[in-house]
């Protein structure tokens, strides 16, 4: 296609999305919570479709060379598909916040006053690698009324297209109004210039993905963006750290799932218990195969074992692989100035014994979540109890943190009146 081509294509969807925030509107939420279920079931009743678009992408991704942790984003299964219906029913048994009265108030001259929460209207989604933000960013769009026009990555595009595909024709028979949820067919780059230039469509953009693509939407961009910078998430371990918990929130935090956001990609352990705990956690990453990459001093406290000097850039790199940066710092102060320097103000977790150290990180730390003895993992909309998450947003207007359905709405005020005019 040529960039015309594909700027009339962009353009036409901005106008339908519009038309389509407008229908959305005046959806009951038992008439969502229908379509939301059905959707689902369209999911897992198109498995095999979308496994056989998945296996095109996983295939192209080979071939491209992808790493092992790019490749594990893209990968779908049954259980995977299971997971995403189940996600969908999930957001349908959700509280649905549109319409909810934030408050309400009387003025002296008898006016009254409502602030009422709404939808924020059209939504434009730029993601890469991970499928899953198809079915996801759609359902919690939908829920809170917001039309959304989607834009995957090249990775993902047969994937993406078959999701989103089952969703629309899932959703229509229950209600789903036309062009609710929009999905850009092609992959050119100039697909996402276009998209950033329509703001007499889109009311927001939010990117996921890498600094580049984030930086990029930042630059073009003619309406607000919410941002889902790096996870360079941090673990520190306090001098009053129990080993065992501090041992395993680090395993966890690392070799769960290393391949997303939330996964600590630096471990910064107290002097004081340096000589104890490092050659411990070094054994226990060895045993995860992880490769550990350390300061000096580190280094120093981990003896014979095979640790990989630091570079400055280790500090600010996001693996998203088995790979820890390590480092020892002085004291909690110097934790919290490493942390607030080289983080993404994505999430940091401190383990510790003293609740008066804890509260002075949870407190100084600047990030969106600041964990006390728990792993980094448990950033995520659905531990949170929200359910599935459009991203977790570093910024701190309007939404920080896990974004899901309260976040994906703006409000208005309603104003009722007896004749009063202004003297």
């Amino acid at each position: 296609m040529t960039p015309d081509d594909i700027g009339r294509e962009v353009r036409l969807m901005g106008e339908q999305a519009r038309a389509a925030s407008h229908a959305l509107t005046k959806l009951s939420t038992a008439e969502k919570n229908t379509i939301l279920l059905a959707m689902a079931d369209a999911l897992v009743a198109r498995e095999p479709e979308i496994l056989a678009a998945n296996a095109l992408d996983l295939a192209a991704a080979d071939e491209a060379g992808l790493s092992t942790a790019m490749q594990d984003r893209l990968r779908l299964d049954s259980a995977r598909i299971a997971a995403m219906a189940t996600g969908i029913r999930e957001v349908a048994a959700l509280h649905d916040p549109t319409g909810e009265i934030l408050r309400e108030w009387t003025r002296p001259n008898g006016l009254r006053l409502q602030k009422k929460r709404t939808p924020i209207g059209v939504i434009g989604i730029i993601f890469e690698s991970r499928p899953n933000v198809t079915a996801d960013a759609a359902v919690l769009c939908f829920k809170t009324g917001n039309a959304t026009i989607l834009r995957g990555g090249k990775e993902a595009i047969h994937s993406n297209r078959a999701i989103a595909a089952a969703l629309q024709e899932g959703g229509a028979p229950a209600g789903l109004p036309d062009h609710s949820i929009q999905l850009i067919p092609f992959t050119d780059r100039e697909s996402v210039r276009h998209l950033c230039e329509m703001d007499q469509w889109l009311d927001l953009i939010i990117p996921r993905g890498g600094a580049s693509l984030i930086e990029a939407v930042v630059s073009m961009a003619r309406m607000p963006v919410i941002k889902h910078y790096d996870g360079i998430c941090h673990v520190y371990v306090d001098q009053d750290a129990d080993f065992d918990m501090a041992e395993a929130i680090t395993i966890n935090s690392k070799t769960q799932k290393p391949s997303v956001c939330n996964a600590a990609e630096t471990l910064l352990v107290h002097r004081d218990i340096a000589a104890t705990f490092v050659p411990q956690i070094v054994a226990a990453l060895a045993a995860k195969n992880v490769e550990v990459r350390g300061d000096e001093a580190f280094r120093a406290f981990a003896g014979e074992a095979a640790v990989v000097p630091a570079t400055e850039a280790d500090w600010t790199t996001e693996y998203l692989d088995f790979i820890l940066s390590a480092k020892v710092v002085d004291d909690l102060d110097a934790a919290i100035a490493h942390i607030n320097r080289y983080g993404s103000h994505h999430t940091d977790s401190i383990v510790t014994r003293d609740e008066a150290a804890a509260a002075k990180f949870q407190l100084e730390v600047d990030s969106a979540c600041v964990f006390w003895n728990c792993s980094t993992r448990f950033a995520d909309g659905g531990e949170f109890g929200f359910g599935a998450e459009i991203g977790i947003s570093t910024d701190k207007l309007h939404a920080r943190g896990p974004m899901a359905l309260e976040e994906l709405c703006s409000y208005k005020y309603l104003v009722s009146g007896d004749g009063q005019v202004k003297g």
